[in-house]
């Protein structure tokens, strides 16, 4: 059986056994509703009377007639400075013009006997609370599915590994076919999961009526995304079952794993905790690891020039290829050794396998 067809063959049965996952059936439900979720967060969170300063009273009565939140302030310079200290959604001044940071406060400009004239101070700004969800989550989807699946490829060749089996099917079909197979199923099933979760996500986003100016912004994000989930995964794919092949059993394989999980580990807590950062996120955009949630919410926040994505792509598409041939010289030099936990060094040397 030449290469190709033997990596078919395996990639089959590794999709079937996935499919009759419970696991993998419980995570892509979780992810879908996660999904979901969050396209409604967003109008829970800004729900509630809208909160405007204004000097003038008999405005100020309006405005409560309405239901809105009134603080009367001194003058039309206390209630602009409260909107720009985010103390207020908006203030209404004379004219009467209507002030708020980034988007037109509707309900306010209803309240009101005429619309007037609505200044935004900062046009371009994010959303605050979008400008924390859409960050957590990419990082939140790329760092579960990357490392569930990738944990799941580890296990499954420790697993085959310690019942003897892979010295059948190494018997059978080449190392190499082996690997790939079992590398291209998994990262099949991993690109349906993301995609169906970015088509959700879309969608949710339409029918719960979301601003078109966000949408906008959130449809080249979640492409983007998409994108570098594709060659992130790739990137550590050969990796997980190369470090799976190191562990004899399967108590072993957190410690041959650990340099993987920290590559995974590390740039989701680095987004979350460094995201408002602009120099910081901008290093992370040209990271291989942590360019694909980096770079997308660069997008998203409108920091990130048009070519910076594509460049950010192919630095990680060149690394990715490197670790393909690192994580295949690994999983060759180990696959056949179960006197025990292979080091990454006895790994590297050994022999590959035909």
């Amino acid at each position: 059986m030449r290469t190709y067809e033997a990596a078919k063959v395996v990639a089959a049965r590794e999709i079937r056994v996935k499919l009759r996952d419970k696991t993998f059936l419980f995570s892509t439900a979780f992810f879908l509703l996660f999904a979901i979720a969050i396209t409604v967060l967003p109008a829970v969170f800004s729900g509630g009377p809208a909160s405007v300063a204004v000097a003038d009273r008999s405005v100020a009565a309006t405005l409560e007639q309405a239901g809105l939140d009134v603080r009367v302030v001194a003058d039309d310079a206390a209630a602009e400075k409260l909107v720009r200290d985010d103390e207020v959604d908006a203030a209404v001044v004379s004219g009467p013009e209507v002030l708020s940071m980034s988007e037109t406060p509707d309900d306010v400009v209803r309240a009101l006997s005429t619309a007037p004239p609505v200044r935004l101070l900062d046009a371009d700004a994010v959303n605050p609370t979008l400008a924390y969800i859409v960050p957590f989550a990419l990082a939140f989807v790329f760092f579960f599915t990357s490392f569930l699946f990738g944990l799941q490829i580890a296990q499954s060749v420790t697993e085959e590994k310690q019942t003897r089996i892979v010295e059948i099917l190494v018997a059978s079909v080449p190392t190499r076919a082996l690997l790939a197979g079992k590398v291209a199923a998994l990262s099949l099933l991993a690109f349906v999961q993301v995609g169906l979760i970015a088509l959700v996500t879309l969608v949710g986003s339409r029918l719960a009526g979301v601003d078109s100016g966000i949408l906008r912004l959130l449809e080249p994000t979640i492409g983007w995304f998409v994108a570098f989930f594709v060659v992130g995964f790739v990137m550590l794919a050969a990796l997980w079952a190369g470090v799976g092949a190191m562990a004899s059993r399967p108590e072993e394989l957190s410690g041959s794993s650990q340099p993987v999980q920290m590559a995974v580990m590390l740039p989701f807590f680095a987004v979350v905790f460094f995201g408002e950062n602009d120099l910081v996120m901008r290093v992370l955009s040209y990271v291989p690891f942590s360019a694909p949630i980096a770079m997308p919410t660069r997008v998203f926040t409108g920091e990130a020039a048009l070519w910076e994505p594509i460049v950010s792509l192919v630095i990680m598409a060149v690394t990715a290829a490197l670790l393909l041939g690192v994580g295949t010289r690994i999983y060759e030099g180990s696959l056949l050794r179960t006197n025990g936990r292979t080091s990454w060094a006895t790994a590297w040397r050994s022999k590959a396998t035909s």
